[in-house]
């Protein structure tokens, strides 16, 4: 049996694409969402996981290019497997962190990124009707989450179990 050289053997592997963010609440569990320049809808603060870069190096980073906040992140709440949808959008992981809690009144002094228009705090009930489907599922999972002291395990933001 012939063995493929290395490095024709790691060129065939699999190619995911990643993303991380961060889940952050007010005292009253209302989550921050931001406002991205660059697409229609809302977001959470997060971004693509560079080359060579951990997903939790990722959450910190995009925190703090995109609102000026600058935390460690916490607890890993969500990991999600997103299949391939079609040849636009290839198959990925999306990581959510805790980033813990902000004061309402911080809200107003974040400093964003070229890439955020705004910032807001909103109550679970309205997420939904801001945010992509797949990222509703994976905040509510998230959420979920938070308040039993674990980590979902997703695909396509729905809880595998």
């Amino acid at each position: 049996m012939e063995l493929l050289p290395h490095d024709e053997y790691v060129r065939q592997l699999p190619q995911k694409r990643m993303s991380a963010g961060v889940v952050i609440r007010d005292a009253s569990g209302r989550v921050l969402l931001v406002e991205p320049s660059y697409k229609a809808g809302w977001e959470i603060p997060g971004g693509v996981v560079e080359d060579d870069e951990a997903p939790w190096v990722t959450a910190v980073r995009e925190t703090r290019e995109e609102i000026g906040l600058v935390r460690d992140v916490g607890r890993l709440l969500v990991v999600d497997h997103v299949p391939a949808e079609s040849d636009s959008l290839p198959e990925r992981m999306a990581f959510l962190f805790d980033a813990g809690t902000i004061d309402p009144a911080d809200v107003g002094r974040l400093t964003f990124g070229a890439e955020i228009v705004s910032a807001a705090l909103c109550e679970p009930s309205e997420v939904r009707a801001k945010v992509a489907p797949v990222l509703a599922d994976r905040l509510t999972a998230a959420l979920h989450a938070l308040a039993a002291g674990g980590t979902a395990l997703c695909v396509r933001g729905k809880p595998t179990g």
